[in-house]
């Protein structure tokens, strides 16, 4: 069977992440969502997506072929609910459509399907903050997956461990004298990371294939440090994507970070209000801000964007898609994409120098900005004009 994760309604609750990735390529505990899904099904698996991300993120259609909700979690009994579906059946779950088979010539019409429900529980994520709320639990749920039936490297003696059978380190991961303290969830080190000297850390945690954490950094359970990042400082239940940097000290608390992001020495971010009420976050879809019924909110920043040293983000700040914000005090709590500037104002960051800017940073991976990535970022330039003021 062909295998497609297709990106539903809810599609823009996850920007500005979701302006340059489709939904599948979030990442979730210590995987992507797509990566969960090819574990389980032991195979490849394409994208449904928008159209302007289709060049890149391409969907691959065989003569039968089964769609499923890339905002969805893989388990046991959905894998089993989705391979009984029949042709002309749809799998709903509370009115969302989870999955349905197709046969290639045929169109899209699933209101002529006869749904079937899902009557046991099921894992999915419906916001951009379920990427830090819900990652304790998918944490968990991802080192099992990847280390059941293996086993660790050794951990140096150098190294202070508590409840020792929850830590995993992969081949090639490098550590020193430190403290990993696995007694509220696992630990887990990717292949070729780095954790230097004098770093605490408490799992839940994720420190994933050539990744850093900085000398003398305190994380807190609930983080995930995404593939080719470097963190320092102060982190607690926070989400980086990878090939990101916060390298210094400053807290980050409550947050998700994209792609290609760093966070200049110093920067902190505010996760709780002064009066201890529910965080509200900008709404794309509504253009206004939204109770998102949690206390604890920090910092949603989208790809390629950055920050000098000594800012400061207030609670529940959304910071879009090649921003660079600079200068004193708090900027606004909603940074459109493109913005140059801080809190005295912002103007639009030419697509040019954002090019210029780009090519250098992912060249520093060994990694080069293509014209798919190039054809992505004018789009999305295009299409947040309207949230820019010049």
């Amino acid at each position: 069977m062909n295998y497609i994760l297709f990106d539903d309604h809810l599609h823009q609750q996850f920007l500005p992440l979701t302006y340059t990735r489709p939904v599948s390529e979030l990442r979730l505990g210590i995987l992507t969502l797509k990566e969960k899904w090819e574990h389980y099904l032991k195979t490849s698996i394409s994208y449904k997506t928008e159209a302007y991300l289709a060049p890149k993120y391409t969907e691959h259609v065989e003569s039968e072929n089964l769609y499923i909700n890339s905002r969805y979690l893989p388990s046991e009994a959905l894998l089993t609910a989705i391979k009984n579906l029949e042709f002309g059946q749809v799998l709903k779950h509370k009115g969302i459509v989870l999955a349905y088979l197709l046969k290639k010539e045929e169109s899209i019409d699933l209101s002529t399907f006869k749904v079937v429900q899902v009557d046991f529980d099921v894992n999915c994520i419906e916001t951009v903050t379920d990427l830090f709320s819900k990652n304790h639990t998918a944490i968990r749920s991802d080192f099992k997956l990847l280390t059941e039936g293996r086993t660790s490297q050794p951990i140096p003696d150098t190294v202070t461990c508590f409840n020792k059978e929850h830590i995993f380190i992969e081949e090639g991961a490098t550590l020193y004298n430190g403290t990993l303290n696995a007694t509220e969830g696992p630990i887990y080190i990717g292949k070729n990371a780095e954790v230097m000297e004098n770093s605490a850390i408490r799992g839940p945690f994720a420190l994933c294939e050539h990744s850093t954490i900085k000398m003398g950094a305190k994380i807190y359970t609930g983080t995930t440090v995404g593939p080719h990042s470097k963190v320092g400082g102060e982190v607690s239940n926070s989400m980086i994507l990878g090939y990101s940097n916060k390298g210094h000290d400053g807290f980050l608390g409550n947050s998700v970070i994209g792609e290609w992001c760093n966070l200049g020495a110093d920067t902190n971010t505010s996760n709780l209000k002064n009066n201890y009420t529910n965080v509200k976050l900008w709404d794309y879809q509504s253009s206004r801000f939204k109770d998102t019924g949690l206390q604890f909110c920090g910092l949603i920043m989208g790809d390629h964007s950055k920050c000098s040293i000594n800012m400061m983000f207030n609670t529940g700040t959304i910071v879009g898609v090649s921003a660079n914000i600079f200068g004193s005090g708090f900027p606004r709590n909603f940074i459109p994409s493109f913005s140059w500037g801080g809190s005295q104002g912002t103007m639009t960051y030419k697509l040019e120098k954002v090019f210029e800017v780009t090519e250098l940073v992912m060249q520093r991976r060994g990694i080069h900005l293509s014209e798919l990535d190039k054809g992505i970022l004018e789009h999305v330039f295009m299409f947040t004009k309207i949230h820019r003021r010049d």
